[in-house]
């Protein structure tokens, strides 16, 4: 009895935990989200630099990730080549950069509710770019549960009240080269065994996308920051509490994959993107339309059903890794078996 109350403890407080980190993801994600928007949005902050605010989060993050690695020694720095890092992390911080600032861009134009509910389509480029780049096979049952999501995002944007094209076109756009990223990484890094976590992502891959960013910021956004500079005084609070926020939130992601599952966040994803939308409604007073939540619901069954695609596929594969160990033993029992009736049979010839 005293066992089994100890392993009930022990169980409870895992699961405790497991919703502790999937809370905190959830706060910090929301968090930066309508944070972000704040500042970007015109009628409100008022600050519409979207390459600008990207890299504030990048230098805020690389200065924290180089403190954490080379002068506090918190974690130990990867062992790559210059070779690898040219040739796996840039790409990969090219990418990124693209995404964020292109995500960040589209809070200019789309309302938050919508933004998430075109991030529904995030399965459906992962998918379709991994079959493209030979890292997924097709099955005609995803496909099939790919079209119904991105036909639930195309009734979404079609009752969306606020639709702006340019808008629809930049968040599209970050869907795709993060949906390139993700696939990217399992490419470049993971199949060669290389692996990063947040904090080391962010010491290798976080000042690649500075660099990346600088270059159409001095086109597109330095000229108009240069004319503003008059009337315009850095807010340390504002900016430095927003990096801090998107610091915290990949050690977040850290947390939660590493003490529970990528799935698990894949999940926690739907429950923070309704919690978007209800606050988007609610509190920003932005328009959800009936057609919204109907196109949405549609495309949100769809990811459902996705994710548990693949946490079948997930346990059938663990299933898998321990039966191989016991067939193994059973191999090896039977070897030493069949080593013991011979020598027994050896013995028996030379008496």
């Amino acid at each position: 009895m005293g066992k089994g109350g100890a392993l009930s403890d022990g169980v409870v407080k895992k699961i405790i935990l497991s919703y502790t980190y999937v809370a905190v993801w959830i706060f910090l994600s929301f968090t930066v989200i309508v944070y972000n928007k704040y500042i970007l949005d015109k009628k409100l902050y008022n600050w519409p630099f979207p390459i600008s605010l990207t890299m504030i989060h990048m230098a805020f993050c690389s200065s924290l990730a180089f403190a954490a690695v080379r002068i506090f020694k918190l974690v130990e720095p990867a062992a790559l080549t210059r070779r690898v890092y040219l040739s796996s992390v840039l790409p990969i911080g090219a990418l990124y950069s693209l995404s964020l600032w292109l995500s960040n861009s589209a809070y200019i134009y789309l309302s938050v509710s919508f933004i998430q509910m075109l991030k529904a389509l995030m399965p459906v480029a992962v998918y379709t770019i991994g079959i493209l780049l030979k890292k997924d096979s097709y099955k005609n049952s995803t496909m099939s549960n790919m079209l119904a999501i991105s036909v639930g995002v195309a009734i979404a944007a079609y009752g969306e009240a606020k639709y702006d094209s340019w808008g629809v076109f930049l968040q599209l756009g970050a869907v795709v080269f993060e949906a390139t990223r993700l696939v990217m990484i399992q490419i470049l890094l993971t199949s060669k065994g290389i692996s990063l976590n947040p904090i080391t992502s962010l010491y290798y891959v976080a000042p690649s996308c500075l660099a990346f960013l600088a270059i159409p910021w001095l086109f597109v956004e330095y000229p108009l920051l240069k004319q503003q500079s008059s009337g315009f005084h850095f807010d340390f609070v504002i900016f430095g509490t927003n990096s801090l926020c998107a610091f915290a939130l990949n050690l977040a992601v850290f947390l939660l994959v590493g003490k529970t599952s990528a799935l698990t966040m894949n999940v926690a994803g739907v429950v923070k993107d309704w919690l978007l939308i209800a606050f988007s409604w609610s509190v920003i007073k932005d328009t959800v339309t009936p057609l919204n939540l109907f196109g949405y619901g549609l495309a949100f069954l769809g990811v459902g059903y996705y994710n548990h695609l693949k946490l079948q596929a997930l346990k059938a594969k663990e299933a898998q890794k321990k039966a191989q160990p016991e067939d193994d033993d059973e191999s090896g029992k039977l070897l030493e078996q069949r080593e013991g009736d011979g020598m027994g049979k050896k013995g028996d010839s030379q008496a």
